[in-house]
């Protein structure tokens, strides 16, 4: 439960402000709010469970204090990536709006390609190469799916007035909290 808890909230900390929750905007936009999440939530458990299986890897074949090491200076890194905010680019842009004969394809596609390489994904490596596997994989997925849900909704409810400077800063501060923990757990031990 502990990892569960913990990929939660560090993914839906990330995925604030994240170009896929601005994708989850402008699909919903287009289509059926239901069929977005459902798009999303199969695209996001498939990366995860590839990044869970990427951080067990790590963990087995690197001693703990280095992944903690690691895992802290990538938290700061994540913090630093948030500040420097997300942007669709025309490509995705246009990739959201065209039409599609499968809402769910289309965006089970569309998020599937945007994650790879993600502060999202990468985050979940370094969580999974210290916590328990399937709590990580389960946390991390209901996490973004939860914060592209509440961008759905709250970008349905204010349109584009959305406060985007204040939500990284907030976001960038936990990754810089989560980090400086991290850190200051792997070199105690």
């Amino acid at each position: 439960m502990g990892a569960f808890l913990l990929s939660f909230g560090v993914i839906f900390i990330a995925e604030l402000g994240d170009k896929s929750q601005l994708m989850a905007l402008a699909f919903a936009t287009r289509y059926p709010a239901a069929q977005v999440l459902l798009g999303i939530t199969l695209a996001t458990a498939v990366v995860h469970a590839g990044s869970v299986a990427a951080g067990a890897a790590f963990a087995a074949a690197l001693p703990t204090r280095a992944i903690g090491v690691a895992g802290g200076i990538a938290f700061l890194g994540f913090a630093a990536w948030t500040l420097r905010g997300d942007r669709l680019t025309e490509q995705e842009q246009e990739r959201a709006l065209r039409p599609a004969r499968s809402a769910v394809l289309a965006v089970s596609g569309a998020f599937f390609l945007a994650e790879l390489g993600d502060k999202t994904m990468i985050a979940t490596i370094t969580l999974a190469a210290g916590e328990e596997a399937f709590g990580t994989w389960a946390g991390s997925t209901l996490g973004m799916v939860a914060a592209d849900a509440l961008a759905i909704v709250v970008g349905r409810v204010l349109g584009t007035r959305l406060p985007e400077r204040s939500v990284s800063r907030l976001a960038a501060a936990s990754f810089v909290v989560f980090g400086v923990l991290l850190l200051v757990d792997a070199l105690r031990g």
